[in-house]
C-alpha cells in the first residue's frame, strides 16, 4: 500500500464523516425541534421512552447526540432519572440503522433493479436531485433546502463509504496487515480499540462504517469484529460522560447510566458469549466479515442488551446513585432558568422553542404585574405592592437569562427564519420587560396616593376604570397572542392602541377641565399624569409585540411601513374594529357647562364637516 492510497483512504475517512454529519444535521432541522419536544414530553412510559429513543436516534443518525440531549434534560429538570434510562437503551438501537444503510454496499445482482439497489447505482443521482434542491432553494431555512442536505449528505456519506472499501482492498494480500487485525481476536485488545477508536471520533455509527469498510478487504473474519463492535459502544459513552462534567448530579448519573449500560452489557455478553463458545465453538468466527455481517452483529447485541436489562432499568439508576451519592453538605436545589442547558444549542430548533416557552412564563409574570398593580389604584395593598416589586425582580432575571441563551443561540447556524423567530423573543423580551416596570411605577403611584390619603372623584374613578378595562384587555390580547402564535389576535391590538390613546387624551382634556374648576388639586394631577403615561406606554409595548408576532408569520421586517398602510388604506376590519372597541370602552358622559356644551357641539361640527 503506497502513499497515495493511504490519501485515497483518508479522503474517503473525511467524505464518510462529512456526510453522516450532514445527513444527521439536515434531518435535525427538518425536524424543527419536534423529535426533542416528543422526548420530553412522551417518556413516562418505559417501553415507549425506549421507542422514542430508537426512533430519533435511527432519524438524527447518532446515539450521542440523544444521550446528550438526555442529560440535558435530566440537568435542567425537565426529565426525571428513570425517564432517562429507557430512552438511552433505545438510542443504542437507534444507532445500528446507519450500519444497516452502509450494508447496501453489497448488494448484488444483474439485473436493472438489483444494479439501483446498490448506492454506487443511486448514489449519483441523490446528490444530483439534492444539489438541484439546494440551489434552487429561495430561503436558506427552507425544508427543500434540508432535504437536499439530507440527499447530499447520503450521498457523500456512500461515496467516502466506497472510496475507503476501494483504497484498503488491495491489502487483503499483506501479511502485516492480515496479522494486525488477526490481533484483534484477542476480545480484550478489540474491545480496547474499538472503544479508542469510538471514543476519537466520538460517533459509534461512524466507527462501525469504518469497520464495514476494512470487511471490503476480505482479510477480517467476525472473530476479530466482534470485541470491536462491543468496544465501539463503550467508547461512544465518552461523549456524554463529557456532557455530564460541570452539570448537576443527576444529569452525571444520566452519563453514567449510559456507561453502565454499554459496560455491563459488554463484559456479560462476551463472557457468556465466549463460554458458549468453549463447548459449541461457532464456525462463522472463523468466516470472513462482511458488511452486512457487521450490521446483523451490531443489531443483535444492542437489542439482546435492551431487553435484558429492560427489567432491571431501576437497578441502573441505583448503580449510577451509589457512584455518584447525595452528600450531606450539597443542597440540590433547582437552578433558575436551569431549562436553558447549553447542552441544547447544538438542536438549535428544540433550544429555541424552550426560549419560546420560558418567554411565555416571563409574559404571564409581566401580565399579573400589571393588572395586580392597576387593581391598586384606589384600592391600594401593601402585600400587593410587595408581589409586584417581586414579580419585576423575576422578569428581570428572565430577560437576562433568556438574552444571554439567545445571543448564543444566534451565533449558531440558523435558517433565515429562525434568526427572525431569535430576533422577535429578544424585542419581546425587552417589552415583557418594560410593563413590568410600569405595573411597578403604577403601584408607586399608587402607593403615594395611599400615603398621601389623595383619592379621585367619583366620575374620575369610573372613567379611569373604563381606561383600565381597555388595557387588561390589550395586555390580554398581547400575551396570548404570543404565547399561542395567534396572528388573528395580534392584528386585533393595533386598533384597541388607537382607541387606548385617544382615550388617554381624553381623560387628560376633562382633567384640565376639572383643574379649572378647582374640582382637583394640581398634586392629584401630577399623580394622574404619571397613571396616564405608564398606562399608555404599556399599551404602546403590546403593540410591539403584536407587530413583531405579524412580521415573523408574514416573514414582514419593517415595522414603520406596516403602522403607515393600517393608517394610509383605512382598511374594513381596522376601522371597524376601532369602532367596536371605541364603543366598548366608551368614557361616562362628563358633567360640562353650557360654555362646554357649545364647544363640543362646535367640534363635532367641525369633524362631521372634515368627513363629508
Amino acid at each position: 500500500m503506497d502513499i497515495f492510497s493511504v490519501l485515497t483512504m483518508v479522503g474517503g475517512l473525511a467524505m464518510f464523516l462529512y456526510g453522516m454529519d450532514a445527513m444527521g444535521d439536515g434531518l435535525s432541522k427538518l425536524s424543527g425541534g419536534k423529535l426533542e419536544s416528543i422526548l420530553e414530553k412522551l417518556t413516562s412510559n418505559r417501553l415507549m421512552a425506549v421507542l422514542l429513543g430508537a426512533g430519533v436516534t435511527a432519524v438524527i443518525q447518532s446515539s450521542s447526540a440523544t444521550t446528550v440531549m438526555v442529560v440535558g434534560f435530566v440537568n435542567s429538570g425537565i426529565m426525571k432519572l428513570s425517564q432517562a434510562v429507557g430512552i438511552i437503551m433505545g438510542a443504542n438501537i437507534g444507532t445500528t440503522m446507519t450500519s444497516w444503510l452502509l450494508s447496501l454496499v453489497e448488494v448484488e445482482g444483474t439485473n436493472f433493479v438489483m444494479q439501483m439497489l446498490k448506492p454506487t447505482s443511486f448514489s449519483p443521482l441523490l446528490a444530483l436531485i439534492g444539489i438541484i434542491m439546494i440551489m434552487t432553494a429561495k430561503d436558506d431555512g427552507s425544508k427543500k433546502k434540508d432535504v437536499g442536505t439530507i440527499l447530499m449528505g447520503f450521498a457523500i456519506l456512500m461515496f467516502g463509504m466506497d472510496t475507503m472499501s476501494g483504497a484498503v482492498k488491495p491489502l487483503a494480500n499483506d501479511p502485516n496487515f492480515t496479522g494486525i487485525l488477526t490481533m484483534f481476536s484477542n476480545p480484550i485488545l478489540g474491545v480496547i480499540a474499538g472503544a479508542v477508536l469510538t471514543a476519537i471520533i466520538q460517533s459509534s455509527s461512524a466507527s462501525v462504517g469504518i469497520l464495514q469498510a476494512l470487511c471490503a478487504t476480505g482479510a477480517m473474519n467476525f472473530g476479530s469484529a466482534l470485541p470491536i463492535i462491543m468496544g465501539q459502544n463503550i467508547g461512544t459513552c465518552i461523549t456524554a460522560v463529557m456532557s455530564g462534567m460541570g452539570a448537576n448530579k443527576n444529569a452525571k448519573r444520566a452519563s453514567m447510566i449510559h456507561l453502565y449500560f454499554n459496560l455491563i452489557g459488554t463484559v456479560v455478553f462476551l463472557v457468556v458469549f465466549y463460554l458458549i463458545n468453549a463447548f459449541v465453538h461457532f464456525e462463522f468466527l472463523n468466516g470472513p466479515a462482511s458488511a452486512t455481517g457487521i450490521a446483523v452483529v451490531h443489531s443483535i447485541f444492542n437489542i439482546t442488551c435492551t431487553v435484558c436489562w429492560f427489567p432491571f432499568a431501576n437497578l441502573l439508576v441505583k448503580l449510577a446513585e451509589i457512584t455518584i451519592p447525595d452528600k450531606d453538605d450539597e443542597k440540590d436545589t433547582k437552578e433558575s432558568f436551569a431549562i436553558l442547558d447549553e447542552r441544547f444549542l447544538e438542536q438549535p430548533a428544540f433550544a429555541m422553542e424552550l426560549c419560546r416557552k420560558e418567554a411565555v412564563k416571563m409574559a404571564e409574570l409581566a401580565k399579573d404585574a400589571i393588572y395586580i398593580a392597576l387593581d391598586n389604584v384606589g384600592k391600594y395593598k401593601e402585600e400587593d405592592y410587595k408581589r409586584v416589586r417581586k414579580i419585576e425582580m423575576e422578569v428581570d432575571k428572565y430577560e437576562d437569562a433568556l438574552g444571554s441563551y439567545l445571543v448564543k443561540l444566534n451565533n449558531k447556524d440558523l435558517s433565515p427564519r429562525d434568526s427572525r423567530s431569535v430576533s422577535v423573543i429578544l424585542h419581546c423580551i425587552n417589552d415583557f420587560e418594560r410593563i413590568s416596570d410600569h405595573a411597578v411605577n403604577i403601584i408607586e403611584s399608587a402607593k403615594e396616593m395611599h400615603d398621601k390619603k389623595l383619592s379621585f372623584s367619583a366620575n374620575a374613578m369610573k372613567e379611569f376604570d373604563v381606561f383600565v378595562a381597555a388595557v387588561h384587555k390589550i395586555v390580554h390580547m398581547a400575551v396570548h397572542a404570543y404565547a399561542d402564535n395567534d396572528l388573528e389576535n395580534a392584528k386585533m391590538v393595533e386598533p384597541l392602541e388607537q382607541v387606548i390613546n385617544g382615550l388617554n387624551a381624553e381623560m387628560k382634556q376633562r382633567h384640565i377641565r376639572r383643574l379649572r374648576k378647582g374640582k382637583c388639586t394640581i398634586e392629584l394631577g401630577w399623580v394622574l399624569q404619571d397613571l396616564l403615561t405608564n398606562i399608555e406606554r404599556v399599551s404602546d409595548h403590546c403593540s410591539n409585540i403584536a407587530i413583531c408576532i405579524i412580521e415573523v408569520t408574514e416573514d414582514e421586517f419593517d415595522t414603520h411601513n406596516y403602522l403607515e398602510e393600517l393608517k394610509e388604506n383605512n382598511f374594513k376590519w381596522y376601522k371597524h374594529a376601532i369602532i367596536v372597541y371605541r364603543d366598548k370602552f366608551k368614557l361616562p358622559d362628563a358633567i360640562v357647562d353650557e360654555e362646554e356644551t357649545v364647544v363640543s357641539i362646535v367640534k363635532k361640527e367641525d369633524k362631521d364637516t372634515k368627513k363629508k
